[in-house]
C-alpha cells in the first residue's frame, strides 16, 4: 500500500476526498491545498485519469526529521532511485515549505538534486540531466519547521491541463476549479446550466464532459508511465473501461454566451476540439439582453476582472445592472458568480445566500450564490 497526496485548489479538500472516496482510496485525510491517501498503483492512475478537481497526484517516497540541509541530502541519497527511473530521463526538483527555519529554499532544491545525481553517478556510473521546463521526471520536496517529505510526481503537466482546450482567454479559468466550481453549485446533467459570459468555455467544456462521462485525463500522457514499475497492461485496460463508460454525444441543455465574438470564436474552437460541438448550444449575445433558456436551471460565471481604471468603472456600472437582470428574467434559477472582485457583493445589490473562498491559482476569489426566488420582487399589497 503506497502513500499519495493529491494537489487541489484551495478551498476544494472536501471535494477531492469524496472523490478519492469513490475511487476506494484508503486513509484518506484532507490538508490545506490537498488530500493525502492510500493505496496501490492502479489507484493512483484512476486518480491521475478521473479526478476532475485534483491538480497532482504525488508518490511518496520518503520522510524524515532535519536540522540542516545535509541531513536533507542525506535522506536523499539514501534512497534506491534507479528502482523508481533510468538516469537518460530528465529531471527538475521543487521545493515548498511551512515555517522551514533554514534560510534558503534554492539551497535546498540544490542539495536534493546533488544528492539524487551522485547516487545515479555511484550506482551506475551516468546522472539525469535538469530540465527545468519539460522535465520527464518531478521531484517535490516539502518540508515543516522539522519534517521534511520527498514525493514522485506521478502526473507530469498539472491535471487541469485536460488537452482539451486550444484557445485561453487574457486570464483562463482552470479546468479543475471549473469542476469544482460545478459540484459546488449542486448542478447535476439534466439541469439548464448557463454562463452567459463564457469567455473561451472553460465551465461549458466541464459541464459537457461531466454529462458525458468523459474521464479529464482521456487524451493526454501522465509522468507515471515514465516510471519502472509502470503496468502498461493493466493502465490500457483503465483506458478502455472509461473509454467504454462515455455516454452517447448529442444536444445537452448547456447554453454559452458572450458579447465578444472573439471569445465565442474561441470556445467554439475549443468544443470542438474536444468533440463537443454539437452537444453546447453557443450565442453572441449581451448578458443585459439576455433571457432564461428555462424555466429552472443554474447560471455559473466568472466575470472578467477589473484591472485598469476604466475597466473598474465598467464593472461597477455593470453589476448593479447584472442584478436587476437576474431578479426580472432569472426567476426560479439559482446563479453563482466567482470573481476576485470583491466590490460586487455590494453593487450587484443582491443578497448572497452563501459566499465561498476559492482559489484561482494564486488569485483568491469568491463564488457568491444568489437564489432567484419565483415571485420574490413582486412587491406586496398594502395591508388594509
Amino acid at each position: 500500500m503506497e502513500k499519495f497526496f493529491a494537489t487541489c485548489p484551495r478551498g476544494l479538500e472536501q471535494l477531492l476526498t469524496e472523490e478519492l472516496q469513490q475511487l476506494e482510496a484508503e486513509n484518506i485525510h484532507a490538508v490545506g491545498g490537498g488530500v493525502e491517501f492510500r493505496g496501490d498503483f492502479p489507484l493512483c492512475y484512476r486518480a491521475n485519469l478521473e479526478s476532475r478537481i485534483a491538480s497532482r497526484i504525488l508518490w511518496q517516497v520518503a520522510t524524515d526529521r532535519y536540522r540542516s540541509e545535509d541531513d536533507i541530502y542525506r535522506t536523499t541519497y539514501a534512497l534506491q532511485w534507479n528502482d523508481w527511473f533510468e538516469p537518460e530521463l530528465t529531471i527538475r526538483v521543487n521545493v515548498t515549505a511551512t515555517r522551514c527555519p533554514l534560510r534558503s529554499l534554492g539551497f535546498v532544491t540544490l542539495k536534493i538534486k546533488d544528492a539524487v545525481c551522485d547516487k545515479f553517478r555511484r550506482l551506475s556510473g551516468r546522472r539525469p540531466s535538469v530540465d527545468t521546463r519539460r522535465p520527464d521526471v518531478r521531484i517535490q520536496g516539502y518540508l515543516t519547521d522539522r519534517g521534511f517529505t520527498l514525493y514522485l510526481d506521478t502526473t507530469g503537466d498539472p491535471l487541469f491541463k485536460r488537452g482539451k482546450r486550444i484557445s485561453v482567454g487574457e486570464a483562463p479559468l482552470r479546468e479543475n476549479l471549473a469542476a469544482g466550481v460545478l459540484r459546488l453549485a449542486g448542478w447535476v446533467p439534466g439541469t439548464a446550466l448557463l454562463d452567459p459570459m463564457c469567455g473561451s468555455g472553460t465551465f461549458l467544456l466541464e459541464a459537457a464532459q461531466i454529462a458525458l462521462d468523459i474521464a479529464p485525463g482521456l487524451g493526454r500522457r501522465f509522468a507515471f508511465e515514465k516510471l519502472k514499475n509502470f503496468d502498461a497492461r493493466r493502465w490500457r485496460e483503465l483506458l478502455q473501461q472509461s473509454a467504454a463508460r462515455q455516454k452517447p454525444r448529442g444536444p445537452l441543455s448547456i447554453y454559452g454566451s458572450d458579447l465578444s465574438g472573439e471569445a465565442l470564436q474561441s470556445a467554439r474552437a475549443n468544443l470542438a476540439a474536444a468533440g463537443l460541438k454539437e452537444v453546447v448550444s453557443l450565442k453572441q449575445a449581451d448578458i443585459l439582453e439576455i433571457s432564461a433558456p428555462a424555466k429552472e436551471g443554474i447560471i455559473v460565471t466568472n466575470p472578467p476582472y477589473g484591472v485598469r481604471l476604466g475597466e473598474l468603472q465598467e464593472l461597477a456600472e455593470l453589476y448593479p445592472k447584472l442584478g436587476d437582470v437576474l431578479k426580472k428574467k432569472f426567476s426560479g434559477w439559482r446563479a453563482y458568480i466567482l470573481s476576485a472582485d470583491m466590490r460586487l457583493p455590494k453593487l450587484i445589490r443582491l443578497a448572497a445566500s452563501r459566499r465561498t473562498p476559492l482559489f484561482n491559482g494564486p488569485l483568491e476569489c469568491r463564488l457568491f450564490e444568489y437564489k432567484m426566488v419565483e415571485g420574490g420582487m413582486r412587491r406586496k399589497k398594502p395591508e388594509g
